[in-house]
């Protein structure tokens, strides 16, 4: 395999990993105890020229598990009426189930090892996926158990931007707030910002990364002011 083929494989861009775009709407903060509501995951490819693109779309309504809290103030902010028939709400375990089926298909067709969440503030919501899966014993998870990638981070550091909306306009994206706080449209919004800074990042040639020297920051010329 060419160096420029090598560049072009989704396994080859992110060391092995899968990434996989997720977001989640709760009843609270609380990943063990609050209820998980609605759920999205949008998986990535890459085409023949090295691009990262969105790919499948996985989106479910959650029916709160037995005993979970549901905070007020949390279901006021997100406008979810848990108990509304018109959701068509799934067990955690049946939405679960259906995205880890096919994170699982799509690390086998990239040759990749294993999946890993990409989400604006990640630890919320790897929390929140992680706990579910615990819950409904869900041997096969596909993420892995703590690696993320967020894109609070990437955007600050490539948009100077740290929340989504913000950072997506930033990035010359449209962002609509009166959809926001929907799993599915947060989790395209996120989805189309990552790809847009991994691809901003190969377009200014950072990707495949050329050999660098290091600074020598011992010595005056190069050491910080």
């Amino acid at each position: 395999m060419t160096a420029t083929t090598s560049a072009t494989q989704l396994h080859e861009r992110f060391r092995g990993y899968y990434p996989v775009v997720i977001d989640v709407e709760t009843g609270g903060f609380n990943a063990k105890t609050d209820a998980l509501l609605e759920i999205a995951a949008i998986t990535l490819k890459m085409d023949k020229d090295g691009w990262l693109k969105p790919d499948q779309t996985f989106h479910f309504h959650v029916s709160p598990f037995e005993g979970a809290n549901l905070e007020p103030a949390a279901l006021e902010f997100t406008g979810i009426d848990p108990w509304s028939a018109l959701r068509g709400a799934v067990t955690e375990r049946e939405a679960l189930e259906q995205i880890f089926k096919g994170v699982r298909k799509g690390i086998k067709a990239n040759k990749c090892q294993r999946a890993v969440i990409v989400a604006h503030n990640a630890s919320f919501d790897h929390g929140f996926v992680m706990e579910a899966a615990e819950r409904a014993e869900l041997k096969r998870n596909p993420f892995h158990p703590f690696a993320t990638f967020d894109t609070a981070s990437l955007a600050g550091l490539a948009l100077g931007q740290t929340v989504l909306a913000k950072a997506c306009r930033a990035a010359g994206m449209s962002f609509d707030n009166k959809e926001a706080h929907s799993a599915l449209y947060d989790t395209r919004k996120t989805a189309e910002l990552f790809c847009t800074i991994v691809n901003r990042w190969k377009l200014l040639g950072g990707w495949p990364p050329a050999p660098a020297e290091a600074p020598d920051f011992g010595s005056d010329e190069h050491a910080p002011e």
